[in-house]
């Protein structure tokens, strides 16, 4: 009896330990295994918030503890979330390979059938010239539009029907679409930050260097207004927001230096 007992806290101790161990945070090591476009694609830990940026390998670090979910998103991949398993944990690295966003056909429309009558078929041929701009000797937007997002209730309509669009909506494609296009605005709002302020700035007032200013940048999105802020011009907020965050982020810096 006394044996048993002291295997019962054997193994409540070895339980214990372990369950401590895999509760702590630690930088783990991830690689994209696609073969191109594997720079720039974004990981976000969103059990904790801290952010990663791949190199031109495809090779990312990133802080995470055993449970954590990493959300890996990219303008030309399929977002996907990656659970950090135990195995992931103990060995310090993950791979992980994204699936590319396969771009649509564009729609096909079958007009009138062919009779085999000449006469009667360029009868029933219907041409119409797109008015341009030129055409009324104004100047305008000739470039390729931005693919609308139908809403459902408009999809869904009691009189016409839109299946693209319902079809669009059940797989996945608009919530893809939104993804890409939230992703795409992030960047630019990084990009816009960084030549507005510029680099010496971050370094000089918060102690962001380079290389992780825009991990930083995408962490002050995350969670903030800074975005609306910037393209709004309330440059005085978006100042406030980078002196909060810049403290937060920057304590982290030292915390994975320190580990």
């Amino acid at each position: 009896m006394l044996e048993l007992k002291n295997n019962h806290w054997y193994f409540l101790l070895i339980f214990f330990v372990m369950s401590t161990v895999y509760s702590q945070e630690k930088e783990l090591i991830g690689q994209i295994t696609n073969t191109v476009d594997v720079e720039g694609i974004h990981i976000v830990n969103q059990s904790s918030r801290f952010n990663a940026v791949t190199n031109k390998e495809g090779v990312f670090t990133i802080t995470a503890k055993v449970n954590d979910t990493l959300l890996v998103s990219s303008i030309t991949y399929v977002p996907q979330r990656v659970i950090v398993s135990e195995t992931f944990y103990t060995q310090g690295k993950l791979t992980i390979t994204l699936d590319p966003i396969v771009n649509e056909l564009a729609e096909v429309k079958v007009g009138n059938q062919l009779t085999g009558n000449i006469k009667t078929d360029l009868q029933n041929i219907k041409t119409e010239k797109i008015l341009q701009f030129d055409d009324v000797g104004i100047p305008g937007f000739k470039g390729e539009p931005e693919e609308k997002i139908v809403p459902v209730i408009q999809a869904i309509n009691l009189t016409v029907i839109d299946v693209e669009a319902i079809y669009k909506h059940l797989s996945g494609y608009y919530k893809t679409l939104r993804t890409k296009r939230k992703w795409e605005s992030e960047n630019q709002t990084v990009d816009g930050i960084i030549n507005f302020y510029g680099v010496d700035f971050f370094l000089e007032a918060f102690k962001i260097p380079e290389n992780k200013l825009n991990d930083f940048l995408l962490f002050c999105i995350e969670t903030e207004t800074i975005e609306q802020d910037f393209k709004k011009e309330n440059y005085s907020l978006v100042t406030l927001v980078l002196e909060k965050k810049a403290k937060i982020y920057y304590e982290r810096l030292q915390e994975v230096e320190t580990d």
